[in-house]
């Protein structure tokens, strides 16, 4: 099983944004209180240093040409990793921006793999989703 936190819609890419990027761009936009602020780039720092980031062993990983929609989903068995997601859940509530939790055995064809996550391709690119998000 695969889990990953989303826009309930999905942005410009036909990706449905993670809790990250949404939390970043509520960040990057100056739009966090400074409590908020030191809870994002915590949690950020904290998520940088836990695992890798597919970007760096594969840099065409997100690429829109090569690998279409691409996002990544945790492993179910990345508690530790999971468990450090409400404080983002925490801060997009606040700031009135709908995140669901989506979980699956099968998210698409997987272009990346570690021990904690993955990074897929929807079966069928073309498609708005191929899964059906169940909210958190």
């Amino acid at each position: 099983m695969f889990v990953r936190f989303q826009s309930p819609l999905p942005g410009k890419r036909g990706v449905h944004t993670g809790v990250f990027g949404l939390t970043n761009l509520l960040g990057r936009s100056g739009q966090l209180t400074p409590d908020e602020r030191a809870a994002w780039r915590s949690g950020n720092d904290w998520y940088n240093a836990a695992y890798p980031d597919p970007t760096d062993i594969d840099p065409t990983v997100y690429d829109e040409i090569v690998n279409p929609r691409a996002s990544a989903w945790f492993k179910e068995t990345a508690t530790h990793l999971l468990e450090r997601v409400p404080p983002y859940l925490e801060i997009l509530r606040a700031h009135g921006v709908e995140c669901v939790r989506v979980e699956t055995g099968d998210p698409g064809r997987v272009i990346y793999e570690d021990a904690v996550q993955i990074v897929v391709v929807p079966h069928d690119p073309s498609a708005s989703t191929s899964f059906h998000p169940t909210t958190w």
